[in-house]
């Protein structure tokens, strides 16, 4: 008898000889890639010299990782540095003997809050420019490499949605889904729904970045980029269930809801102030 809902059971990867490229990994290199060439694409348009690109690329690459490794560590599984500390800054665990696992466990929290640190680095000691012009670029890169990085959660069976009506257009079954989510039943692709909303948000934040003036207002495009980035998150984690231990709840909202709201408050809070910080087309387009 057919199911009315939809299964979701596909291979881990993609079989080379031995070793097994995981699409979860393969979207991480999807996203850094496609941003690569994407902001390559930026310098070029606003005449940047391209000796700064690989700073930015190694910086962005360092914040995203660690970053992400130490959000959910933090705000999830903070009992990791008593019970395995090396498992979270290296893909391996020790706790029941040496196995490598690869990257999990990544929260976009802690990636935001890594990489502005280190965007802040690398514009004030390298590139010397005003750090919301690297913001404001850095974030349509960040909005497309989101969606894939939610998809290659899809790859996974992770981060599932609540159990729903197995008649809903929206049902999915994921065999895969770990034991920490609850029985195997059918649920929502929060995955997908997110990676759907950021997908948008990248289109959005590249039209205005292309068809307006709104760049040269230096900290604006970034300033709508928090907003709607952690308003997805906000209401796409109605529909999902909780990652590991939920480190904070207020008033019936998770960790992921909590921590979206103070960035949701610093993007109208910048996009405020960006008003002070225009600058021209000819200043923009200044060679380096």
């Amino acid at each position: 008898m057919e199911t009315p809902f939809k299964i979701w059971d596909p291979s881990k990867g993609i079989q080379l000889g031995p070793v097994t490229l995981h699409f979860y990994s393969l979207m991480f290199v999807f996203a850094f890639g496609f941003g690569y060439i994407l902001m390559l694409r930026i310098f070029k348009i606003d005449n940047v010299n391209q000796k700064y690109l690989e700073p930015l690329f190694t910086w962005t690459l360092i914040g995203t990782i660690l970053g992400a490794r130490l959000g959910h560590v933090i705000f999830y599984q903070p009992e990791l540095f008593k019970e395995d500390f090396w498992s979270v800054f290296l893909p391996i665990s020790t706790k029941n003997g040496f196995k490598f696992t690869g990257f999990s466990g990544l929260a976009s929290h802690g990636a935001t809050i890594a990489l502005i640190f280190t965007t802040l680095y690398y514009s004030f000691k390298i590139i010397k420019k005003n750090p919301f012009w690297v913001y404001d670029r850095i974030g349509i890169v960040v909005a497309l490499g989101g969606a894939f990085v939610r998809i290659g959660n899809f790859f996974n069976s992770e981060i599932v949605g609540k159990a729903v009506d197995p008649n809903s257009p929206l049902a999915i079954l994921f065999p895969q889904q770990s034991s920490e989510y609850g029985p195997t039943v059918p649920r929502y692709p929060g995955q997908l729904l997110e990676a759907a909303g950021y997908f948008l948000l990248f289109i959005l934040l590249w039209v205005l970045y292309r068809k307006t003036n709104k760049k040269y207002q230096q900290g604006w495009l970034f300033g709508l980029f928090f907003i709607i980035l952690w308003a997805v998150r906000f209401f796409v984690e109605f529909l999902k269930e909780p990652q590991g231990d939920e480190f904070i709840q207020i008033g019936g909202l998770n960790t992921g809801q909590v921590l979206s709201i103070p960035f949701m408050i610093a993007g109208v809070v910048i996009m405020i102030v960006s008003k002070k910080f225009k600058i021209t087309q000819a200043e923009n387009e200044k060679p380096e």
